[in-house]
């Protein structure tokens, strides 16, 4: 271990004892306190575990980072993961309706199915019942709803689409099987062969494999445990069936908060933790993006997911600008906030031993046309600057910081599109004049000069010709 002492300029590859102590003493508390069987937790800082805990036991022993928890919901952001990767290769759009590569027909209110997008479905705005027809699907055989049809109750929508976050365990059903459509193949197949294989997740399954916790529900006012019943849930599958470890969940919350382009990439995943649909009124600490929940937390914004399964409660939290994450895995039906656990662990980190920023390395390209856009533009008398970055990327954002600010991805027409802020979607364009040199810049309609309110470019409106005076005329 490095010696903190030491003006290294290194990052510390593990965490101090202190903080680890600080870490295990929590966990302790918890599963104390909560009367839990076992707890496992996990913190992942610069895409690597940097601490693992675990207390309790699982069949007269303590767990370890390889015992297999069950995840519950947070099996809906690998879903995610692969309808984001279909709309990357062109295979769907998520403005798309379902029917349009599923076949819902036979389903109550088919109509309205077949006319819900497949972005509604990941942001659980659809507007479609929580649960499933029949009866209490986690903890039944899902051969009581062989067909996609019989997911759907009598009144299988309840709210218009679009309006409202309304969590829907059913639309990830329909979003499995519409993987399977698009695919070919069990969607537990595909998520194996494009995402679990590549990010080295071998212990991540649709049924528990040895060494795995049992599920319990433990009895609110008395020391004592039931076991749970475990079941294959069939067509529900997508919305929560996956088994994991803390060693594997560490791995795929690297993969969310920094990306990888042998899954998916950091734009996708960016695109992901975008709040999709406004939260209730009472909770505006919480949002959902397209697969991922998003918490405020000690003043940071989180992104991951929770889970809940008879006899099982998970939790993945990531902190993308800290290149932080956590995980908790407890083998009980209630009794632990696992979602706050996990925040605390990953705060605790943050708040003890911050990570380093990256190095300043010269990344940009010396392309003498790029180089010569950067510097100072002006929004009517507004000065702003223009910076290029990695990629030809561009970010331009007003001087002092306080106004619009975007960063641009480059385009193969030669334009530039917004990624971020206002100017998100929006296109830049830099427009020349007849010896090649830029003219002004068009940003979704508004002119930047290189001079304020230039009289030599066409600044909408014109500009006065009396130009800029020292008093104002009469």
């Amino acid at each position: 271990m490095i010696d903190p002492s030491e003006d290294t300029g290194a990052e510390f590859a593990e965490l101090l004892p202190a903080t680890r102590r600080a870490l295990l003493h929590r966990l302790a508390v918890a599963q104390a306190g909560a009367r839990v069987p076992s707890v496992a937790g996990a913190v992942v800082r610069d895409g690597r575990a940097v601490w693992t805990g675990v207390r309790g036991e699982v069949d007269g022993g303590p767990p370890t980072a390889d015992t297999q928890y069950r995840i519950g919901s947070i099996t809906k952001t690998f879903v995610a993961v692969l309808v984001m990767r279909l709309r990357d290769e062109g295979l769907l759009d998520l403005a798309d309706p379902l029917g349009r590569h599923l076949d819902v027909s036979g389903a109550p209110g088919e109509a309205e199915a077949a006319g819900m997008t497949v972005a509604q479905l990941l942001a659980h705005s659809s507007g479609l019942a929580a649960e499933p027809r029949g009866p209490w699907w986690e903890r039944t055989p899902g051969a009581l709803r062989p067909g996609l049809e019989d997911l759907f109750g009598e009144r299988p929508r309840r709210h218009p689409a679009g309006r409202r976050h309304h969590y829907s365990n059913l639309g990830y059903a329909l979003l499995g099987a519409l993987v399977e459509r698009l695919r070919g193949a069990p969607w537990s197949d595909v998520l194996r062969e494009e995402v679990l294989e590549p990010l080295g997740m071998r212990r991540t399954t649709p049924l528990p494999e040895e060494p795995y916790a049992r599920g319990w529900a433990v009895h609110p006012w008395a020391d004592a445990v039931q076991p749970e019943p475990l079941a294959d849930t069939g067509g529900m599958a997508p919305a929560g069936q996956l088994w994991s470890t803390a060693g594997d969940l560490c791995r795929y919350a690297a993969f969310l908060a920094a990306g990888d382009d042998r899954v998916l990439g950091a734009e996708s995943l960016a695109e992901m933790r975008a709040p999709a649909v406004a939260p209730e009124a009472a909770s505006w600490d919480q949002a959902y993006g397209l697969g991922l929940q998003l918490v405020r937390s000690g003043g940071r914004l989180l992104a991951g997911h929770t889970g809940s399964m008879p006899g099982f409660l998970a939790a993945l939290w990531t902190a993308p600008e800290e290149r932080l994450a956590s995980v908790v895995l407890v083998n009980a039906t209630s009794g632990l906030p696992v979602g706050g656990l996990a925040a605390e662990l990953l705060g605790t980190v943050a708040e003890r031993e911050p990570s380093f920023p990256e190095p300043w390395r010269p990344r940009s390209e010396a392309d003498p046309e790029l180089l010569a856009l950067t510097g100072a533009w002006y929004w009517g008398p507004a000065p702003f600057v223009l910076r290029l970055r990695e990629g030809r990327t561009l970010e331009l954002g007003p001087v002092g910081g306080a106004g619009r600010a975007s960063r641009f991805r480059p385009e193969p027409d030669g334009t530039w599109t917004g990624l971020d802020g206002y100017y998100a979607g929006e296109t830049l364009r830099v427009v020349r004049r007849a010896d090649g040199t830029a003219d002004h810049l068009d940003l979704g309609t508004f002119v930047f000069t290189r001079l304020p309110y230039d009289p030599d470019a066409p600044v909408p409106g014109g500009v006065d010709p009396g130009g800029w005076r020292a008093d104002r005329a009469d």
